[in-house]
């Protein structure tokens, strides 16, 4: 018997981030039939640094409720 989407979820909610980005990542590259040998070198290379830049501490982020709060605001009028 196979596993409920739910069931499959529930574990997804429990991964790490880091196992979480590589699963999907992998998702989308099963739905859109992409593989690492579609992906431009040069953006490539540009996420990698990103991911590492992110991964030191040393990119500036925001938490959503920083990003979402002004948004509603502007929508708001």
């Amino acid at each position: 018997m196979s596993r409920s989407v739910q069931e499959v979820l529930d574990d997804v909610r429990s991964l790490p981030p880091g196992d979480l980005d590589w699963l999907i990542g992998e998702i989308f590259q099963v739905r859109e039939g992409s593989g690492e040998s579609e992906i431009d070198p040069a953006w490539k290379t540009e996420v990698e640094r990103r991911v590492a830049e992110s991964e030191s501490g040393g990119a500036v982020t925001y938490s959503w409720e920083e990003v979402e709060a002004p948004l509603r605001a502007r929508l708001a009028g």
